[in-house]
């Protein structure tokens, strides 16, 4: 695999050239500003004179829809912010997040002759010497490229991936706007520590730097089945990229078919225990960022596609989320904390993780965030209340100095999707049940890497019932928490928190 050579030399080149990008006082692209306050400002004009604003779920799905096609003639970058919001279900609105849904597959294509310039450029030959066969229309056209299915002189079904031309400069360009703009944006917008904006421009370039180079990519591909492989896990699967037919800006990789992730009505229709696929899921993206360091950092329903017999396929590898053999052991101790509700080991892994400075005072951080005092029930209090409680919570955060590094926030946003799938394909399982399953299949199957790394004895790990049933709002009584309970409860506490903005 030729295009392998200095795959880690080049890893690094890109990490080093991100702070360069993102300098406050780098002067941006005048035009590009201009284009970019154009579309947003139209966007924002039209919404306040022409839609209705009687609802606030139709005036925010209407403002959402003009911000995804702004999005969408601001190009790659704005797309990228657009994918991210899509799969932010649970921190955005619902209408929010059903719009920049849009974003994922469904951009403007580039030209077909644009595209197959770009492949015989790279490729060193023409699409007739290549291919027997080529789609002219793409299966689907994203952010960073689109991909086309095609057969291979060697009969192989393969998609080729292919990159957007002048993308890198325009990706740029913005990146340069926005870390312009960022630094005026601080103390303007009710944001904590975890997500001011010069913080939020770090996390987004790191993360769509190495999208730019489809070597990264293919490599994360071999990392990521490295790590399946090694965890023994076989009902996940990863497309194999060409040994030759891979470049910067192009990748052929085989072809892997399969219905849609969140498609749960007809994966039941055709027998797919859509639980055990759900927890062979999250098992899978477990077990390689504790174990093996890396793990897919970009899951949502367009990137998964799930086999008649149950086994799940994951494309688009341009985001992983990699954590050295410190950092792995760190996300090892922060699962297991979380489990058995010891919160001195969670702070220290979050410590250990990046996300605190190196020399907090843990018992301090406890004290001050309220950890060690029962959980609030949103619903015993005013919206004044929790207003005024999350304030405190972002100060307290500002004032300790935590940030969050790009492997913990690819981690929650995850998980956040992984907890918008259970909606859909296992809504009755008992989550109290699972959590004790999990925990029982990693202290058994990884007792001695647990006992290593971490200095753990698995034996003496438990799951603290009272403590997942008090942080979800229920009472330590209960025995059974469905899905379906817990999303009654959060539905209960979004009605009660509109009635209070409308009547106010």
């Amino acid at each position: 695999m030729p295009w392998r050579q200095g795959i880690e030399e080049l890893r690094y080149h890109i990490a080093t050239e991100v702070p360069k990008l993102i300098q406050p006082k780098r002067i941006p692209p005048l035009r590009r500003v201009a284009v970019v306050l154009w579309h947003i400002g139209k966007a924002l004009i039209a919404w306040r004179l022409l839609d209705p604003h009687d609802d606030r779920g139709s005036s925010v799905a209407a403002l959402a829809k003009r911000l995804r096609i702004a999005f969408v003639h601001l190009g790659p970058t704005y797309i990228k912010l657009g994918q991210i919001i899509s799969s932010g279900e649970g921190f955005f609105p619902k209408e929010v997040v059903e719009q920049f849904r849009l974003c994922l597959d469904r951009v403007p294509p580039e030209p077909f002759s644009v595209v197959r310039e770009e492949i015989e450029h790279e490729l060193g030959g023409s699409l007739a010497d290549l291919f027997i066969a080529f789609d002219r229309n793409p299966l689907a056209a994203a952010s960073i490229a689109q991909v086309h299915a095609a057969q291979l002189r060697t009969s192989e079904q393969v998609v080729v991936k292919v990159q957007r031309p002048g993308i890198v400069k325009l990706i740029h360009d913005d990146l340069a706007v926005m870390s312009w703009l960022a630094p005026f944006l601080i103390g303007r917008i009710p944001v904590a520590a975890l997500a001011n904006p010069p913080a939020l421009v770090e996390l987004f370039a790191n993360t769509i730097s190495e999208e730019l180079d489809f070597r990264i990519e293919a490599e994360n591909m071999l990392d990521v089945a490295r790590a399946l492989s090694i965890t023994g896990q076989r009902t996940i699967l990863v497309p194999r990229p060409h040994p030759t037919l891979v470049t910067k800006r192009v990748m052929v990789m085989e072809r892997l078919y399969g219905y849609p992730f969140d498609q749960a009505t007809e994966l039941r229709r055709t027998g797919v225990d859509t639980a055990s696929t759900l927890r062979a899921g999250l098992i899978s993206f477990l077990e390689g960022a504790a174990f093996e360091g890396v793990f897919h950092g970009d899951l949502h329903a367009g990137n998964l596609l799930v086999q008649p017999d149950g086994r799940v396929g994951l494309l688009d590898f341009g985001i992983t989320g990699r954590l050295d053999p410190p950092r792995s052991a760190a996300f090892l101790q922060l699962i297991i904390a979380a489990i058995s509700n010891d919160l001195h080991r969670q702070v220290a892994a979050l410590r250990d993780l990046g996300a605190l400075p190196k020399d907090i005072d843990i018992e301090k951080v406890i004290s001050d965030l309220g950890l060690d005092r029962p959980p609030l029930d949103p619903l015993s209090m005013t919206p004044e209340e929790l207003v005024a409680e999350l304030s405190e919570v972002a100060r307290s955060l500002m004032l300790i100095g935590a940030r969050m590094p790009k492997e913990l926030m690819l981690f929650v946003k995850n998980m956040v999707f992984l907890d918008s799938a259970i909606a859909k394909l296992a809504p009755d399982i008992d989550i109290l049940a699972e959590i004790e399953s999990l925990t029982s299949y990693f202290t058994s199957r990884h007792a001695s890497r647990i006992l290593a790394e971490v200095g753990i004895n698995p034996q003496e790990v438990s799951v603290d019932r009272s403590a997942v049933l008090s942080s979800l709002g229920f009472s330590s009584e209960t025995n059974r928490l469905t899905y379906e309970d817990l999303m009654r409860r959060r539905d209960l506490i979004r009605k009660r928190f509109r009635q209070a903005r409308l009547s106010g």
